[in-house]
């Protein structure tokens, strides 16, 4: 079946999350997405959690991708990289900036192997600035950007995000770019350079409370959002708007006088009100009881609750996979559905598995120059 990125090859030269993650929905959309890998294979492959001897973490950013190791630091490698560059559409990468300068693969020397190169860049603090330097991974991004101490306010201390949310939104933002360099590139046949980072990516979380403070120099906006607490579990209710929170306080006290937003009011009336019946309540007795009023209510759930709603199910949105080394293992699912392009969720690729198919097929590289670049130990 046609794939909306069919035709498109990406070379990725990440690690972790960000990196990776963008390069997960670029092949789940159809790109021939390259992953390139020291020799021995990328370190996250021994992340825990494992399963049966596979990394989970590198299981779900990394499925339906090819794998090649190339040594880069040997001139055999540099030179099948720049080979591979000439004949690719992006280069996707996640090195702290001035890495890929120093490999002699900065945007410029990229663009002299092929004008039409896409190059992302993906770090810490961007390319630019005064931190840029500075390594990073997703809780500093929280923590710098204010996002860490909003979620705390209801707790009393700054309180971090248990996922890695940073990197996933700049995964978001890359991939978004990417996108956009390709439309621009077949109006005009020009690559360009991508740079995102996780503080800019957390400041979009807090971009209601920055504005709100440099406008009126006060504190608002947004805060932390404690749900209710109910029999046997909690409950997050967002009654957003007068006349739905009119709805919600007739039910639970018989008036809607003062009415007002309830999701992430605390310590006033009316939540003190909201928080006393629920607190006699079951949580089926409370989603019910909102539903049927057609208030916005969802009960807090666990993981293992979760994975068992058949909604997940239903929307694909957990996959059972092969897996050389776990046998079956499970893995996200396609999270962007298209009616004529439904996207593809590929195996997890064993350290080099793709290496000579990719040479063969990309770059006509013959059995016997395969057997000296192995020899020489630029490709594993």
């Amino acid at each position: 079946m046609q794939q909306s990125l069919d035709g498109v090859r990406v070379l990725e030269l990440a690690r972790y999350q960000a990196g990776p993650r963008a390069g997960m929905i670029l092949s789940d959309l159809g790109a021939e997405v390259i992953k390139i890998e020291r020799p021995g294979g990328e370190e996250t492959r021994k992340n825990p959690p494992m399963v049966r001897g596979q990394s989970i973490y590198f299981t779900v950013y990394n499925r339906g991708k090819k794998s090649i190791c190339l040594d880069l630091r040997s001139a055999e490698g540099k030179n099948v990289f720049a080979d591979l560059v000439r004949r690719s559409d992006v280069v996707l990468e996640n090195f702290r900036p001035g890495t890929m300068a120093a490999m002699g693969f900065d945007y410029a020397a990229l663009k002299a192997l092929n004008t039409g190169i896409i190059l992302a860049s993906v770090s810490g603090f961007g390319q630019y600035g005064p931190y840029t330097e500075r390594p990073a991974f997703d809780p500093l991004g929280q923590a710098m950007s204010g996002l860490m101490d909003l979620t705390g306010k209801p707790v009393g201390q700054p309180l971090g995000v248990a996922s890695s949310v940073v990197d996933r939104y700049t995964a978001l933002h890359a991939t978004i770019g990417i996108l956009a360099a390709l439309r621009h590139r077949e109006r005009t046949g020009e690559g360009q350079m991508i740079d995102v980072c996780l503080m800019d990516s957390a400041l979009t979380m807090v971009e209601i409370p920055a504005s709100y403070y440099l406008s009126t120099g006060e504190e608002g906006g947004e805060a932390g959002r404690p749900p209710f607490k109910a029999l046997d579990g909690y409950v997050v209710i967002s009654a957003v708007g007068r006349e739905m929170a009119s709805r919600l306080m007739t039910l639970v006290t018989g008036s809607s006088a003062g009415a007002g937003p309830i999701a992430a009011g605390t310590g006033d009336a009316r939540r003190a009100a909201l928080e006393a019946w629920c607190a006699t309540r079951t949580v089926d007795e409370i989603v019910s009881a909102l539903l049927e009023l057609g208030v916005p209510v969802a009960p807090v759930r666990s993981i293992p609750q979760v994975v068992q709603d058949p909604h997940v199910w239903e929307r694909e949105m957990l996959v059972k996979i092969e897996d050389p080394l776990a046998g079956e293992i499970y893995a996200p699912g396609v999270t962007i559905k298209m009616t004529q392009t439904p996207g593809r969720v590929g195996p997890v690729p064993t350290p080099g598995q793709h290496t000579d198919a990719v040479l063969r097929e990309v770059l006509g590289i013959d059995a016997e120059r395969l057997r000296a670049l192995r020899e020489a130990k630029a490709i594993a």
